[in-house]
């Protein structure tokens, strides 16, 4: 059995997707191709993929709509494929869940080089926590309960026990969404980086330990002492709770 890494290429122009599944195919990987969202879906449907490229100008539905909903139903690596004039796209390609991102007219052996790095990446993480249906339908990483908060994911919202709503920026939503998606696992600051930044990560990069601080001031008790995001000396960080769906979500 082959257990080459299983790439799926979804481009809408024939040229771009065609060349890009006989270079990844003569590198060894198997490769599908798909013209659209949908069907990049159907091939999702049928075959174990084990990372995506997408382009984000699609005709229909774009390639940041296909990678919204990817992220909200797994964890499947996402490479984009952007135009230069397209900066806006790749920020909230990221901010989406997106592992990199490669800009067009670009060298093959680049793209390459990003699927191998995010590949490695995505084979050294945990796994995240399962997405769990709610009664009403709705998968419970949504809204997320942890302690006496609830982190709603499609609002971007913190919420304490008693509705009050607590501010985050786009830093410390990421980042806790992580933890929430890792609960009780020990992170380290290269893979919280890989996570939240990607490739913006610069080495020695102290983003994530400020933004932990920024963090346990809004939801410890003590920021001084933390009880929910706990630090291991010499491996990082940990979400010491449990997380589960939050009931009642909202319409």
């Amino acid at each position: 059995m082959d257990d080459s890494p299983h790439i799926l290429v979804v481009d809408d122009h024939r040229e771009i997707r065609d060349a890009l599944a006989k270079y990844l195919a003569k590198q060894g990987y198997r490769v599908t191709v798909a013209e659209s969202a949908a069907a990049a879906r159907r091939s999702l449907e049928v075959a174990a993929i084990d990372l995506a490229v997408i382009d984000i100008m699609m005709p229909g539905e774009d390639g940041l709509s296909l990678t919204r909903d990817l992220r909200a139903k797994g964890d499947l690596p996402v490479v984009l494929l952007t135009a230069v004039a397209e900066e806006t796209d790749r920020i909230v390609g990221l901010e989406l869940g997106a592992d990199d991102y490669v800009t067009k007219p670009f060298n093959p052996r680049e793209l390459l080089a990003r699927i191998k790095a995010v590949l490695r990446r995505a084979q050294s993480l945990p796994p995240q926590h399962p997405v769990v249906r709610t009664e009403a339908g709705r998968t419970g990483g949504e809204r997320l309960r942890f302690a006496d908060w609830i982190l709603d994911f499609d609002r971007r919202e913190l919420l304490r026990s008693d509705g009050t709503a607590v501010p985050l920026s786009t830093g410390e939503f990421l980042l806790l969404g992580v933890f929430l998606r890792h609960p009780r696992r020990v992170l380290s600051r290269d893979q919280l980086l890989d996570l939240t930044r990607g490739r913006a990560a610069q080495p020695f990069d102290r983003a994530v330990d400020n933004q932990i601080s920024r963090l346990r001031r809004k939801i410890e008790a003590d920021p001084k002492q933390p009880n929910l995001i706990v630090t291991h000396w010499g491996g990082g960080y940990a979400l010491a709770a449990d997380v589960a769906p939050a009931e009642g979500a909202p319409s």
